[in-house]
């Protein structure tokens, strides 16, 4: 399980028939990762950028795109740590989620969309914020450390 927005019901036009296909990104900055504080599904909760693929679209132009369209970041050195199952029965959301890291490469994140998320800010591995997005604490429950890959 891991660490991709999953939309509400509420956020929803139907509730979800199949699962559907998401990235996260961890990107690395000096020993740091950057999360956003969420303001949709579990609002308040912790989560690396990423998003939802869009039809014939990779999963890699769809990391690279969502982090540019929520934090105004570029990146570099995209690669893929692994694939998760992220259910969320209380949202009735299940996505398959490409989570990936990639560095930093200049500039300053800003809040893109305000609507999506109220702030991003950069965490050392062992100090990241809480609560995290049930999708993120999963992933970070598995053992994989984005400063280490």
């Amino acid at each position: 399980l891991c660490c991709i927005k999953s939309e509400s019901n509420a956020d929803m036009k139907e509730p979800m028939k199949y699962p559907g296909v998401g990235t996260g990104v961890w990107v690395r900055k000096e020993g740091k990762v950057l999360l956003g504080k969420r303001k949709t599904s579990q609002a308040g909760t912790w989560c690396p950028p990423g998003g939802k693929l869009d039809m014939y679209e990779t999963p890699e132009v769809c990391a690279v795109r969502e982090t540019l369209e929520e934090t105004g970041l570029e990146v570099r050195d995209l690669r893929l740590i692994t694939v998760t199952n992220d259910m969320t029965p209380a949202d009735n959301t299940h996505f398959v989620t490409f989570v990936f890291v990639a560095d930093w490469t200049g500039g300053d994140v800003h809040t893109i969309e305000p609507e999506k998320f109220e702030t991003w800010e950069w965490f050392e591995w062992d100090k990241l914020p809480q609560p995290l997005f049930g999708p993120t604490r999963n992933f970070v429950e598995t053992g994989y450390n984005p400063l280490k890959i």
